[in-house]
């Protein structure tokens, strides 16, 4: 089995689509408790596949040789989960509670390489 990071991704603009489509926050909270509701099912049907359940991600600081600065970034969680091949580990996310009910927009599915030997 191959192992992948999911990314979880969220742009502004969906954002600001869900604050439109659930104006109050009486309507959010109760739409939040929905998708954590489906989120929990999610892992439950994909216990077997995840290897790491990961977290939601805070704020960005970007580190280069001209020093350190906050940066935005649409990357919102993550998740790493095994399987046999790429397409099988992007299946897993179809229909995912990210995007079909809380504002996120999609997720990034990437094989988790190894790293290569020095000799």
């Amino acid at each position: 089995m191959k192992r992948f990071m999911a990314v979880f991704t969220g742009s502004p603009s969906a954002f600001d689509n869900y604050m439109k489509r659930f104006p109050s926050e009486e309507q959010r909270k109760a739409n939040d408790r929905k998708g954590m509701e489906a989120w929990k099912k999610w892992v439950e049907g994909h216990s077997g596949a995840i290897v790491d359940m990961g977290a939601p991600l805070g704020r960005t600081k970007r580190v280069t040789k001209d020093g350190i600065a906050d940066v935005r970034n649409n990357l919102g969680a993550y998740t790493v989960v095994q399987a046999e091949s790429q397409e099988d580990a992007a299946k897993l996310f179809r229909d995912h509670p990210h995007f079909t009910i809380f504002p996120g927009d999609g997720v990034e599915i990437m094989e988790c390489l190894p790293i290569p030997q020095m000799d």
